[in-house]
């Protein structure tokens, strides 16, 4: 989006946005609202500070706190000597199985993946204890960045037994596609979750600081008879996905 169409764009949010808020938290709003509404894409790059508070004709001081609220709730990345970007923000519920394609493509953006491997090989301690697999099985094991409009925001490293893939070539850019055309599509999934910090790796993978903080999950999936056919443990950036929680009484 060029510069002048998005000044123009909050602008008239700023001036539609007539409510007793501090000035710094409507202008957070004018930019959010052009976000949630997808004028402003994921990787989109914001004027710096003094370009907006000259054309707004506001304080480098609001629109400095403007910009940290939304750093802060994960519609920006901002990282020193940088510019910055929206972010790409995904809610994932955790009462449904479903795959990362069909989570993008629900929150209206374009999937992708980049192959970091794919193999066939033996399995890890971790992976025999998750597939219930003897040491000497085979398993076709796959490491990719997961994006969003061509965003990373997840390193994602998926273990399936052979019998259920005989063949890493079998898999383009849906692991579950390529399942479900052999009529091994996962039904049930035990999942757990917990943070961990972002390694060297991990940071060049998903473009953030070492050290970053990354919401980690592992996940063994199941057929309707109890096979165990996925192990994936992912690296979301913390600042891009959000898990929703139904609650009942």
């Amino acid at each position: 989006m060029a510069t002048d169409r998005l000044i123009e764009l909050v602008r008239s949010e700023l001036k539609a946005t007539t409510s007793g808020l501090p000035l710094y938290k409507r202008l957070k709003a004018a930019i959010e609202a052009a976000i949630l509404s997808n004028a402003l894409r994921a990787g989109a790059v914001l004027p710096g500070e003094r370009v907006l508070a000259d054309t707004l004709s506001l304080s480098r001081v609001t629109v400095r706190k403007a910009l940290a609220l939304l750093e802060e709730e994960g519609f920006l990345n901002r990282r020193h000597g940088f510019k910055t970007e929206v972010g790409s923000r995904v809610e994932k519920s955790l009462s449904t199985l479903t795959s990362f394609s069909e989570d993008i493509i629900a929150r209206g953006l374009v999937p992708g993946c980049i192959w970091i491997s794919k193999q066939i090989s033996r399995p890890s301690p971790t992976e025999m204890m998750a597939l219930g697999v003897a040491g000497n099985s085979n398993v076709v094991r796959m490491k990719r960045i997961r994006t969003a409009d061509g965003v990373p925001i997840a390193v994602e490293i998926s273990a399936v037994p052979v019998r259920f893939l005989p063949s890493v070539d079998l898999v383009k850019d849906s692991l579950y596609e390529a399942l479900e055309a052999r009529g091994f599509l996962p039904q049930r999934a035990i999942q757990r979750m917990r943070s961990r910090a972002a390694s060297a790796e991990d940071a060049q993978h998903l473009h953030c600081d070492p050290g970053a903080p990354l919401l980690m999950t592992e996940r063994r999936c199941f057929l309707a008879d109890g096979q165990i056919v996925e192990y994936c443990e992912s690296r979301y950036k913390g600042d891009v996905y959000d898990f929703v929680f139904e609650l009942q009484r």
